[in-house]
Formats: structure tokens, sequence, C-alpha cells
């Protein structure tokens, strides 16, 4: 009897101990990746922003006029997100926007939403997503053009009723057979550029300077 306990306590003591070294292991692979994954996000999120804001349209350092904003509900977001600003001479010109579609096929499908001074979308862009191979990944410039449709268009030019792909009535198209992922895009490119509207002047406000401290 004795000796099955202490075969049972010597398993028992195994299973805690690889348990406590798998995840001593997984720890230590995320804060050594973890860095070099953040870097290359951001490589390919500036890679981004430069398809959807000419180099004519801005004269400031885009990377670091930047503005924290806060979750938004318009903008799909449940965490702190970042506005990236261009501006020419000092004036406003074009606000990137980071937003999320939630209801994709497979998934959330993150998007960079560029609005034009005026309110038009300079361009938009799939940062990420989980749809359908050959299906939902369209979204993605490199396989289609599609996302081009955005360009240029304005709450100004197509009012709330027409941020709909064409099966629901509205004015955008749609691969057959895949409606869904264009769908949940286009509803929240319409909802980023809502957000826009309601906030385009905290979205350009200069940030603050530091104000020195005296010891």
């Amino acid at each position: 009897m004795k000796r099955i306990a202490r075969s049972t306590l010597q398993t028992a003591a195994n299973l805690v101990f690889f348990a406590v070294l798998a995840t001593a292991v997984l720890a230590s692979t995320y804060f050594l990746t973890h860095d070099t994954i953040v870097a290359s996000e951001q490589r390919e999120k500036l890679k981004l922003i430069s398809q959807v804001v000419p180099a004519d349209r801005f004269d400031n350092d885009i990377m670091q006029d930047r503005l924290s904003i806060p979750a938004s509900e318009l903008l799909g977001t449940i965490d702190n997100t970042i506005a990236y600003r261009a501006r020419l001479q000092g004036e406003p010109s074009i606000v990137v926007l980071e937003a999320i579609a939630p209801d994709g096929y497979s998934g959330k499908i993150a998007l960079i939403v560029a609005v034009r001074a005026n309110g038009e979308l300079s361009g938009v862009r799939v940062v990420s997503h989980k749809e359908t191979p050959g299906l939902g990944d369209y979204i993605e410039l490199g396989r289609s053009e599609w996302i081009r449709v955005f360009d240029g268009k304005s709450l100004a030019q197509y009012p709330d009723g027409d941020w709909k792909v064409k099966k629901d009535g509205g004015r955008f198209d749609h691969m057959t057979g895949a409606t869904v992922t264009p769908r949940a895009v286009v509803k929240a490119v319409h909802k980023a550029l809502i957000y826009y509207g309601e906030n385009r002047d905290k979205l350009f406000a200069a940030n603050e300077p530091k104000k020195e401290t005296t010891k």
C-alpha cells in the first residue's frame, strides 16, 4: 500500500515538474520573441500606411505625430489604439485610424482606415484576418483590387443606407459566394468614418507640449 502511495506521489510530482517546466519555456519564448514580433508588426503597419497616405500629402513624421485613442465601439476596439496624423505645412491632411471588423466569417478583421481632412477616404487596408483562403482573403490588396473600392468615398457622397454590399441593397460590390467578409469590412469602414466625423477636431489637435518640472 505504501509502495502504491509513493508511486502515486512520484507521478504527481513529475506531472507538476513538467507542467512548471512547460510554463517556464512558454514564458521565456514569449519574452524573447515579443519585441521582435512587435517590431515586425510596426514595419508592416508602416508599409500599409505608406499605401494609403500619399507622400505629397504630408511633410511631418507620421509615425511620431500620433494620438492614443481609447477603446471605441465605432472603431470596434476594446483597447487603446493609435491614430497617426499626416500634416502638410502644419495643416491637417490625413489621419490613419486602427479599426476592427468583429464579424468576419472566421473572426476579427483588423484594418487601417485613412481619412482625409475633408472626410474622404484616402484608403483602407487589411492588417490581419483569418478569413477562408480563396474566398475571404480577396480583401487583401495583394490578392485583389477590391479594397480600393473605398478610395475617395465619404459620408457626404454615400448616405448611411448605401454603406452595404449590393446584396443587402448597398453600393459596394462583393465576390459571389463570399458576402460575409466584405459586409463586415464595409460596416467597419462606415463606422470608422462616423467616428472620424464625431472626433475630427480631437484627432487633429496638436499634442500639448510637456511641461518642465522644477525641483
